[in-house]
């Protein structure tokens, strides 16, 4: 078997994989899924029949916390689909490329650009793989439903996306959700929603033996939170220099440069994050968007840095809430970062959190306020 069932039970078989009954559902719909597209394809039996169908066959949205399988399954699918117009991409790089393709469309043709960018997406697609559907700015949200009920329902595009959120709970309380809530209902019509949501975090078996906090700052501590990285997103080591960066929305008209952004982890230097004037709302966005956080270069700070300290209370307050993942090089150990100047005696809570969350206990958390 050659399909993606037939590689997720070798898989298992061979002891690669933990039997895993919400995988299996996603494995089963992925696999008729592929079935589907490839009976369609110009090659295949209904191809050779009747043409391509007018009809598209059903999409999927998977969803779940983090290192349930999503991206794992999506690999699957994607590798071992045989069908030639498929395209598999990042949700936040996609949405930068549409931005693009309505910008030059506009400079070219009055009117509304989305239905000619959805014809473009479409020209070479049939089948569109996302990882990790987020919303986490206005501009996105304003035009989704329209972008994919033209890629869906006129372009005849099936969508394959993964997200660790429930269709609902997309850009929630979000600024003009009433304009997004169409898309969520497009979802509801148009794609078969699977939830990967059982007890077991299988990321944490990538970085069960790494350390989480790495003093003194330096060669190795920097090494040992790159491989954290690589380890919880996928990416390949050798092509660093292209991992993607994204500007994170903060409310309505503010936006906070995240330098490596992937697959629910951002990489941030402390100076960026705490180094400059921030508050509240740039902490929550981070904490909203990222189940996992690396910060680099956390300085032992002094009565100078009070500022700085301050900033970085409230930030490990909003990581700590939602149960982010902590990555960090420092100076020193969360104890001795601040024990002198305004605020230190408060900062001893903010040690405390920076000593639990390194606990085996708080890193199988799940993501999120509600849990």
């Amino acid at each position: 078997m050659t399909g993606l069932l037939g590689r997720y039970e070798k898989l298992i078989s061979s002891g690669e994989l933990r039997a895993d009954p919400d995988q299996r559902t996603a494995a089963v719909r992925l696999d008729a899924l592929q079935k589907e597209l490839e009976a369609e394809a110009p090659g295949g039996l209904l191809g050779q029949l009747f043409g391509r169908k007018k009809e598209r066959p059903q999409g999927v949205y998977m969803w779940g916390g983090v290192g349930r399988g999503k991206s794992m399954l999506m690999d699957l699918f994607h590798e071992t689909l045989k069908v030639d117009e498929k395209r598999r991409v990042h949700f936040h790089a996609f949405m930068q490329d549409v931005h693009a393709m309505m910008r030059a469309w506009r400079k070219t043709e009055p009117g509304d650009p989305i239905p000619h960018v959805a014809q473009d997406i479409a020209q070479d697609v049939r089948c569109l793989a996302f990882d990790e559907m987020v919303v986490n700015n206005s501009a996105d949200a304003m035009i989704m439903s329209r972008l994919f009920t033209q890629l869906i329902c006129k372009q005849g595009v099936t969508v394959v996306t993964t997200s660790n959120r429930p269709p609902r709970d997309l850009y929630k309380d979000g600024l003009n959700r009433e304009h997004f809530l169409p898309f969520i209902d497009l979802i509801a019509s148009e794609m078969d929603v699977v939830g990967l949501n059982g007890p077991t975090d299988y990321r944490l078996d990538r970085i069960g033996d790494l350390a989480t906090w790495h003093t003194p700052i330096g060669d190795e501590a920097t090494a040992k939170v790159r491989e954290a990285f690589f380890r919880l997103t996928d990416f390949a080591p050798e092509d660093a220099e292209h991992v993607p960066s994204e500007e994170l929305a903060v409310g309505e008209s503010r936006t906070l440069h995240v330098p490596k952004s992937l697959k629910g982890v951002g990489v941030f230097s402390f100076k960026r994050l705490c180094g400059e004037a921030r508050g509240a709302p740039d902490y929550l966005a981070v904490a909203r968007a990222f189940h996992t956080v690396i910060i680099v270069g956390i300085p032992q700070m002094g009565p100078d840095k009070r500022n700085e300290a301050a900033r970085f209370v409230t930030l490990i307050d909003a990581l700590y809430e939602h149960r982010v993942k902590l990555f960090a090089t420092a100076a020193a150990e969360p104890d001795e970062l601040y024990v002198a100047g305004d605020g230190s005696f408060e900062f001893e809570r903010t040690a405390s959190r920076l000593n639990e969350m390194q606990s085996d206990e708080y890193m199988a958390l799940g993501h999120g306020a509600e849990y």
